[in-house]
C-alpha cells in the first residue's frame, strides 16, 4: 500500500468537558443524559445530524419488542424513551409484544429535547479521527467536521460508537470474529401504498406466522415456548418468488419481519434483508453492503407485490439513513460476560443494571416470558490497558451468545446509563473509572431510576 506523510498541524481546542460521550445511539444518548443528570459537565459527539442510532438512523422502531407478559424488564432512562415519545405522539402499538414502537423520525425530536433538558452539549456532524493520551490515560479526542479539525479535552470518555472505534484507536485490546462468522447486516426499508386491512386479513386468516417459521432457512435454537407465539415474519413468499423467477435466484437471505403501519398505508421497519460476509469496520465492505442491500430490498418489494394481498400497489418509501449492523469489535474487558452467564441468570457483586433473558442472533431465539434476567457487571464496561475510558453498547466485553442479548437497543441503554453515571461519579469521587467505589456508584444508579438487582 502506498503511503504519504501528513504535515504536522496546530489543532485548536474547541471544547473542554468533564464527561465526553462519543456516539449518539441508545447507549451514547443514555450515557450523556445520565452523566449530566449526575451534575457532570457533559458533551456528546455524533457523526450524523441526529441522535438515536439504530432507532433513528437505521429505522428500527421496535425498541422493546422482546417485552411480554412475564418479562422482568430493566428500568431507567431507556424505559423513559417510550414514555416521552408516547407523550409527544410518536408511538404506536408494537405488533408482537406489550411495548410501543417509537417513530424513527419523531424520536429525533424527543432525543434533542431530552439532552437539552439534561443540560448536555451536543456536537453533530463530527467524526472522531484520533485520540489524545498521556501514557495509557485518555485525555481527549480529535474530531473532524466541516469546520476542520478540533480537539476536545475531557476528564472521562465514554465510547458508544458501537464498533469500539475510540477504544481501538486508543490501543485497547479487543476481539473480532472473522467476517464470515459475523452476524449479518441489514438495509432497513419502509413501504407506502399498502392496503393495511387487506394485509392484516391475510396475516390472520392465511399466513398465521409464528416464531417457529424463523427456522426454515437457518437453524434457530429456542426453549420451545417461543415456537407457537405470533411473529410478524415472512419467508415462503420470497422462496416462491425465486423459484418462479420473480426475483433472481441468487437473491440470498431475503426474509424477515415487518413492524407497525400508519393510517396512510405505510408499513414501517421492513427488516427483510440479511447479508452475510461483511465487516462493518471496513469501509469497502460497508460500501458494498449498502449497494447490495438496497438492491435486495427492491427485489423484496417485487416479491411482496406479486404474492402478498395488500401489497399489490406498494412502493418504496425510504431506506434507513445507514446500514444496520449487529456485530463487530468486542472489547477485552476486565470481565467478559460469558454465554452461560446470560443463559443461566448470572449474578454479580458489581451489578450496574439488569436485562431480561432475551437472546436474538447467532442461532438463538429466546424470549423473556418467564421472568428470567441477568445482572450486568460493571467491569465488562472497562477495557483493559486504557484508563479513564468506559465502553457501552454492543461492543462491551461479552461472549458470542451473550453479545446477541447485550447488543439490543434497550440493553445498550442500560450499559449506557451505567457508563455515563460511572463517568460522572468517578469525577465526583476524584478517582479513575477503574478505582470507583462500586457501592456509591450503585446507590447513584438506583437514585437515577436504574434497576441493578
Amino acid at each position: 500500500m502506498k503511503t504519504l506523510i501528513e504535515s504536522p498541524k496546530e489543532i485548536p481546542i474547541i471544547a473542554e468537558t468533564e464527561v465526553l460521550v462519543i456516539g449518539g445511539g441508545p447507549s451514547g444518548l443514555t450515557a450523556a443524559i445520565a452523566a449530566a443528570r449526575c451534575g457532570a459537565k457533559t458533551m456528546i459527539v455524533e457523526r450524523y445530524g441526529c441522535l438515536g442510532g439504530v432507532l433513528t438512523q437505521v429505522g428500527v422502531e421496535s425498541f422493546a419488542w422482546y417485552r411480554h407478559p412475564g418479562t422482568i424488564d430493566c428500568e431507567g432512562i431507556g424505559r423513559e424513551y417510550e414514555l416521552r415519545a408516547q407523550e409527544m405522539g410518536f408511538t404506536r402499538p408494537e405488533p408482537q409484544s406489550i411495548s410501543q414502537v417509537i417513530d424513527s423520525e419523531g424520536f429525533k425530536v424527543v432525543a434533542d429535547k431530552m439532552i437539552t433538558d439534561a443540560g448536555v452539549t451536543p456536537l453533530y456532524h463530527s467524526w472522531v479521527v484520533e485520540v489524545i493520551k498521556e501514557g495509557n490515560t485518555m485525555t481527549g479526542v480529535i474530531v473532524e467536521s466541516k469546520s476542520g479539525r478540533g480537539a476536545i479535552l475531557a476528564q472521562r470518555i465514554v465510547d458508544c460508537t458501537g464498533d469500539a472505534d475510540v477504544a481501538a484507536k486508543a490501543g485497547a485490546p479487543y476481539y473480532q470474529r472473522p467476517k464470515e462468522q459475523l452476524m449479518g447486516v441489514t438495509v432497513m426499508f419502509h413501504c407506502s401504498g399498502v392496503d393495511v386491512k387487506k394485509f392484516q386479513k391475510f396475516v390472520n386468516e392465511e399466513l398465521k406466522p409464528t416464531y417457529a417459521d424463523w427456522g426454515k432457512n437457518w437453524t434457530i435454537k429456542t426453549t420451545g415456548k417461543e415456537d407457537d407465539m405470533f411473529s410478524p415474519y415472512m419467508e415462503d413468499i420470497f422462496t416462491r418468488a425465486q423459484e418462479e423467477g420473480v426475483i433472481p435466484g441468487d437473491a440470498s437471505a431475503i426474509a424477515g419481519t415487518w413492524s407497525s403501519f400508519t393510517d396512510a398505508g405505510e408499513v414501517m421497519q421492513l427488516n427483510m434483508v440479511y447479508a452475510f460476509g461483511y465487516d462493518c469496520t471496513n469501509v469497502w465492505d460497508l460500501t458494498k453492503a449498502e449497494i447490495a442491500g438496497r438492491q435486495q430490498a427492491i427485489w423484496a418489494i417485487d416479491a411482496l407485490r406479486h404474492y402478498v394481498p395488500g401489497f399489490e400497489n406498494a412502493k418504496l418509501r425510504n431506506f434507513g439513513m445507514t446500514l444496520g449492523t449487529r456485530e463487530s469489535r468486542l472489547i477485552d474487558g476486565e470481565v467478559r460476560v460469558q454465554d452461560d452467564y446470560v443463559l443461566q441468570q448470572g449474578r454479580c457483586e458489581d451489578s450496574v443494571g439488569i436485562f431480561p433473558e432475551f437472546i436474538d442472533g447467532s442461532g438463538y431465539l429466546i424470549l423473556p416470558t418467564t421472568g428470567n434476567y441477568f445482572q450486568i457487571p460493571y467491569r465488562c464496561l472497562l477495557p483493559k490497558v486504557i484508563d479513564n475510558l468506559l465502553v457501552a453498547g454492543r461492543c462491551i466485553s461479552a461472549g458470542v451468545i451473550a453479545h446477541t442479548s447485550m447488543r439490543n437497543m434497550m440493553c445498550c441503554s442500560v450499559t449506557g446509563q451505567a457508563a455515563g453515571t460511572a463517568a460522572a461519579e468517578s469525577v465526583k469521587q476524584g478517582v479513575t473509572v477503574r478505582n470507583i467505589d462500586i457501592k456509591a456508584l450503585q446507590q447513584t444508579l438506583v437514585k437515577q431510576g436504574a434497576r441493578i438487582h
